[in-house]
């Protein structure tokens, strides 16, 4: 490496850190200000704080991976998450959790669920899951950060003791840029998290602009076309898919079949399930959903929703597409007569592209963003968790009496403990792959039955929802332990089949198993108390199943009117899905020169922009402030 990229790196770094560690002084006043930034920053802030923490390493190399292999079909690969599960938070779940005016998602089902023991059963699950999740997507992290820097830096650095290698040079790698995010992160508090994202974010766009800039200019069109298909071009599908790639590629082909990915159909039949029910379930708590508790009022949570969207995907997708396009025509011959591909070839892809093919000056820029990418999604999670350990278990079950001093070194040593545990499951990982799917179909499928049914059924109670969560997240963690050990397995045996299933046709018995622990949790217990319904119902006013308690509200003031908003809110989120569907597409289509369907796609956004401008924008600005 340049001795001018390894300036701009330690540049970058160093900006950070004195940044972070700067405005750390004002998160020192409560828990408020540490982990909520006092309510009081501006939504626009927060917005590219968002979506800089969406903007990760480890997902920005599985994307490459999976844009090379399957084109541009892949975009829909990451329904899997769902990613437009953002697109229902900026049409109606936004207001409807900022109007709790609380500091974690933990403390807002209090609101719903009462302050009893049902209550607090169901707050003390979504804290346990809080603090689970963000430890699998540390251990996400730490897997990414580590392949990505081992294959950059020019160092090998592992970590021996008598012959003995503690950690390999991949882990050392991780455990630096870990330790470094760790600090500021931690002095800071919110205020740190969204200072340092938003200088994160700017480095971001600049690498994709430039890497985006540099493929144009340096690929020509019959390069590209030399390499791709037509259908690897197509986004419209059938049931099983088609091969992508010519005779010459056909080890592509192959891996492919590999995947658990070739019935399409009902692989997408599978994610648009799962999406709808993950998607109305609302955002897991992370930082997603200290974003919108961050706002300064309900109107700002909606738009810092919508802008997040806004200033994700195009800049991602330059870089992204610029890193692909490069790929498909110097790694993909030698890819293809490569023996033994897998998914570890995908994962190096990226890393390799920067490492090998990107010039001086840029690559030291592109680097940088990439790191800005880790710490701002990593900060992200180190902020949010710690706030359910000592907001929502050690407040308010341990010490419900002491000094903000106190609570501000409590999460300190919350930070570090989350941190520590999140880089030791990192450790066992298989892959980024195998990671991803995890978390995206088990642990989210054990959250989603509960988390959907609290916002529309009057009916479910605190019991319901903790044994729905409870049955869910058992399931998803002995998935995740058959996943890590299928290799010592009895091929043939249920349980070698169970493991080796691809993990998101298990969603539906995770789901299934969650569902039934929240009906019988519900019915097998008394209903929430009818003050706290109408308290909760009168304040976030969501629609669905809540007749008795709109009855009740009615008799007593006959100018309460119920939420009608059902059918507009499912209209914007269908328009929402093609409008950002339409942002991923714009920059891929223009960088592998289909020019004709660049233009249908810019016509397609421009379009969904109008249309939400008149459906949703207009609608909350009419939203008191």
């Amino acid at each position: 490496m340049d001795v001018i990229d390894i300036s701009i790196i330690a540049i970058y770094v160093l900006l950070t850190l004195f940044i972070g560690i700067w405005v750390s002084k004002k998160a020192s006043k409560d828990l408020n200000s540490y982990f909520l930034g006092g309510k009081n920053i501006k939504w626009y802030f927060l917005g590219l704080s968002n979506g800089s923490g969406q903007y990760d390493v480890s997902g920005t190399a599985w994307m490459v991976g999976m844009l090379f292999l399957y084109g541009t079909k892949s975009f829909m690969h990451m329904w899997t998450w769902p990613v437009w599960n953002q697109i229902f938070v900026m049409m109606f779940l936004a207001v409807w959790i900022r109007r709790s005016n609380i500091m974690t998602g933990s403390e807002w089902i209090l609101t719903r669920f009462g302050d009893d023991r049902a209550g607090r059963a169901s707050h003390s699950i979504i804290a346990i899951f809080a603090v689970a999740s963000a430890l699998a997507f540390i251990s996400y992290f730490f897997e990414g950060a580590g392949k990505f820097l081992a294959v950059i830096l020019p160092w090998d650095i592992p970590f021996i003791i008598d012959g003995l290698i503690v950690f390999t040079s991949e882990q050392s790698y991780a455990l630096i840029i870990i330790f470094l995010t760790t600090i500021y992160t931690v002095k800071g508090g919110m205020f740190s998290v969204v200072a340092t994202e938003v200088l994160q974010y700017i480095i971001m766009v600049i690498g994709g602009v430039l890497i985006a800039g540099y493929t144009f200019f340096h690929i020509t069109d019959v390069e590209i076309n030399a390499v791709i298909s037509e259908e690897w071009r197509n986004i419209f599908f059938t049931n099983e898919l088609s091969p992508h790639w010519s005779s010459k590629y056909q080890a592509f082909n192959d891996l492919i079949d590999t995947q658990g990915y070739k019935m399409f159909g009902a692989f997408i039949g599978m994610s648009l399930f799962k999406g709808f029910f993950a998607s109305i379930a609302g955002p897991v708590p992370s930082y997603d959903f200290q974003r919108i508790l961050s706002t300064r009022n309900i109107k700002e949570a909606a738009y810092m929703s919508g802008f997040t969207s806004i200033v994700l995907y195009i800049p991602r997708y330059l870089l992204i597409t610029g890193i692909v396009v490069i790929a498909l025509v110097v790694l993909a011959p030698e890819m293809a007569t490569t023996s033994g591909l897998s998914n570890d070839h995908l994962e190096v892809i990226l890393p390799k592209i920067i490492n090998n093919h990107i010039p001086v000056g840029i690559k030291g820029l592109l680097l940088a963003g990439l790191l800005a990418a880790f710490m701002s999604t990593f900060s992200a999670f180190v902020n949010s968790a710690p706030a359910y350990i000592v907001n929502d278990i050690y407040k308010k079950y341990f010490k419900p009496k002491a000094t903000n001093k106190h609570y501000i070194k409590a999460s300190y040593i919350a930070s570090f403990s989350v941190v520590l545990l999140g880089v030791m499951m990192g450790f066992f990982a298989e892959s980024i792959n195998s990671l991803t799917l995890w978390i995206s179909t088990s642990l989210y499928g054990g959250y989603i039955a509960a988390n959907f049914l609290k916002w529309i059924w009057w009916r479910f109670n605190g019991w319901g929802y903790f044994w729905g969560m409870l049955a869910g997240l058992v399931i998803a963690t002995l998935q995740f332990f058959l996943d890590q050990n299928k290799g010592h397995l009895t091929e043939g045996s249920w349980l070698y089949e169970m493991a080796n299933m691809p993990a998101f046709y298990l969603f539906p018995l995770i789901f299934g198993f969650s569902l039934l622990g929240s009906f019988l949790g519900t019915y097998l217990s008394q209903p929430t108390n009818n003050e706290v319904l109408k308290s909760f119902y009168k304040n976030v006013r969501p629609w669905g199943w809540w007749k008795p308690i709109y009855d009740q509200l009615k008799a007593e003031d006959g100018s309460f009117e119920k939420n009608k908003d059902f059918g507009m809110d499912m209209l914007n989120c269908a328009i929402g899905i093609v409008w950002q569907s339409s942002m991923i597409l714009l920059p891929i289509y223009l960088l592998i020169r289909d020019y004709p369907k660049t233009l249908v796609t810019l016509l397609v956004f421009l379009i969904t922009s109008v249309i939400l401008k008149f459906t949703w924008l207009d609608k909350v600005r009419k939203i008191p402030d």
